[in-house]
């Protein structure tokens, strides 16, 4: 079966991964770190323009990623044990995150933790660093699929549209990712796309809420936005984790882990937005926890520790002077 003009080429394999000196650089890898890069600025700009000093993001970002990252591989782990678990198999792969493999609910569950902490670490409520967050995550996101392209996964039903999706049948970058049975040619739904798409569209509802509802009792604050991209990302992965027939996650009663757990996210922004609602109906004034005051920061070696006067001390100086 020949290709349609206009469908989607998955890039070469030799892009998947490549040498910078003694270095093996994934692809993959490049595309999440430039998600949590796009991330921190935006979430930085956001926060910032609520009240939080500048860098505060960094400093809860430091415990959020690295647990994120791991909450996102240790689910894609436990909801693929297939994968991993098996007679022969190599298990130093369990930790193999440039391999592709990291489930966004997990990587929202550890870095919830991270985030936790971090946020009570230097005083911001952990609901206004989220609403901060929310538009942010489906930027990283949508970046963070295109690693999904390079490694030529994350891929749905064939199809005959003309935006089908290559891919090759020995597809060397995931092991038996190839549906059996389907002849060499096959083109198949581009979740990863959809995704990308889907995302694109979430920002663009979040922010517009944001601005419609600003002034209104009912605004996007008090972990709202957050509730709202819960809900848009939950309703999106279900139906595209539906379509998808590479690896997929285990299920229970014939259902994906990765749908069940859309659910509950949709559940839990529901939830979110009308618990905040009722215990928040005042507008937000500052991102800060109540009676938190920010520490000064320890002068740098070399740097004055001279206060500046105050204008009572002027004012005596002056008098001794004149005397």
């Amino acid at each position: 079966m020949p290709h349609l003009p206009l469908s989607i080429p998955s890039p070469p394999p030799v892009l998947a991964q490549f040498n910078v000196g003694p270095l093996l650089i994934h692809t993959y890898a490049l595309c999440i770190l430039a998600g949590i890069v796009a991330a921190i600025i935006i979430t930085q700009r956001r926060l910032g323009a609520r009240g939080g000093r500048p860098g505060v993001v960094l400093d809860v970002i430091i415990w959020a990623v690295p647990l994120g990252i791991v909450g996102a591989r240790f689910y894609h782990v436990l909801t693929h044990t297939g994968d991993y678990f098996f007679s022969g198999a190599n298990l130093w792969n369990v930790f193999a995150i440039w391999d592709g493999g990291n489930a966004l609910y997990g990587s929202l569950l550890g870095g919830a933790v991270g985030a936790l902490i971090g946020c009570r670490r230097h005083g911001i409520k952990l609901w206004s660093f989220a609403d901060a967050l929310a538009p942010a995550m489906l930027v990283a996101q949508a970046i963070g699929r295109l690693g999904n392209w390079f490694n030529h996964e994350l891929f749905g039903l064939p199809t005959t549209l003309p935006w089908g999706l290559q891919i090759e049948s020995s597809n060397v970058a995931i092991q038996n990712a190839y549906p059996k049975g389907l002849p060499e040619g096959t083109l198949f739904h581009p979740l990863f796309l959809y995704e990308i798409i889907w995302n694109l569209i979430g920002i663009v509802i979040i922010l517009v809420l944001e601005r419609r509802l600003r002034g209104h009792g009912s605004e996007l604050r008090w972990g709202k936005a957050f509730g709202v991209y819960l809900i848009w990302y939950g309703l999106g992965r279900s139906w595209l984790e539906a379509l998808r027939i590479d690896p997929t996650s285990d299920g229970f009663l014939g259902i994906p882990a990765n749908i069940w757990a859309s659910f509950v996210a949709i559940a839990l922004g529901v939830a979110l937005i009308v618990v905040q609602a009722r215990r928040h109906p005042e507008p937000e004034t500052s991102v800060y926890r109540p009676g938190w005051v920010e520490k000064p920061e320890a002068p740098s070696s070399g740097s004055s520790t001279k206060k500046k006067p105050t204008d009572a001390e002027v004012d005596q100086n002056s008098d001794l002077t004149r005397s």
